[in-house]
């Protein structure tokens, strides 16, 4: 009998599918995760659709279709991973590109790109390989920083120049020059701080030092937002201080903590190798 692959929008009534889904990886997968957790897939809160993929009425693999654009145990290397992927490629290229950005496991992501690339490239920049680290404790041998400390709501002011400068360095692009003014990623790293998730190293009224505790999920947690100010990098104060948000990630958000670097970016993981992060997969970003 012949498989029959389709895709198509999930909807709440299947929340235990799609979250079946998403717990073979729940590393690679946090990002979503925690979305579908704090949606429960209900459309207003999900921030954009998610596409499953079945076979013979089972369903396979997802994509998240947001602002990003995720792949979600689609592959490698099974015909019914390769059939997921040229399907929700089908379905991204009918509905028009509305990501700014594709990411996801590697070798999904770049058959996915490869698919799209014809019809929504060129990129402004592809980054094919950034490792997926992850961490279950706080090295012995690293002294957190007591100066680290958890931001408040009514530092919005202090945090904010912080994450534009670290969102540019890494992106290319000021968040400012979004079509909204920036506003929705204003809205973002106010989330954040008011969710108590941001930390950061304070010295006369200026951010040195931040970091954030992203996606939250009952197995994982990411960090993300990881930034030292330029004239400041080379004291180890990303060691100390990413060592005191380790702390408090595992002791508040879950047992794990993940987060993923670009392969280039030699600094970085040296200092997340020193507080014994260690490699589990990667990943790929498309950026547009």
């Amino acid at each position: 009998m012949l498989a029959t692959p389709s895709v198509r929008v999930l909807g709440p009534e299947e929340l235990g599918a799609v979250l079946a889904v998403l717990n073979e990886d729940p590393v690679a997968n946090a990002f979503v995760t925690a979305r579908v957790l704090d949606s429960r897939l209900e459309p207003p809160y999900l921030g954009g659709e998610m596409w499953g993929h079945f076979r013979d009425g089972v369903l396979t693999a997802l994509c998240y279709a947001g602002a990003n654009l995720v792949p979600i145990q689609a592959g490698p290397g099974a015909d019914a991973a390769d059939d997921a992927v040229a399907a929700f490629a089908a379905r991204a290229r009918a509905q028009g590109r509305r990501c700014s950005s594709i990411v996801g496991p590697a070798e999904p992501t770049a058959r996915l790109w490869s698919l799209l690339e014809p019809h929504w490239g060129p990129a402004r920049e592809v980054r094919r390989r950034q490792p997926l680290l992850v961490t279950r404790s706080v090295p012995a041998g690293v002294t957190p920083d007591p100066c680290v400390r958890r931001m408040r709501r009514d530092e919005m002011p202090l945090v904010l120049p912080a994450a534009v400068d670290m969102f540019t360095e890494e992106v290319g692009v000021s968040p400012l020059e979004a079509d909204d003014g920036g506003l929705t990623y204003q809205a973002r790293v106010a989330e954040i701080v008011g969710a108590g998730r941001c930390f950061a190293r304070v010295e006369d009224g200026r951010v040195v030092f931040k970091a954030e505790i992203g996606a939250v999920t009952p197995q994982a947690c990411q960090l993300q937002g990881v930034w030292t100010a330029p004239d400041r990098r080379g004291e180890g104060l990303a060691t100390r201080g990413l060592a005191t948000v380790l702390r408090h990630a595992l002791a508040e958000s879950a047992p794990l903590v993940s987060l993923y670097a670009n392969d280039f970016n030699a600094p970085a993981l040296a200092v997340y190798r020193r507080l014994g992060f260690t490699e589990t997969g990667a990943l790929m970003s498309v950026l547009f």
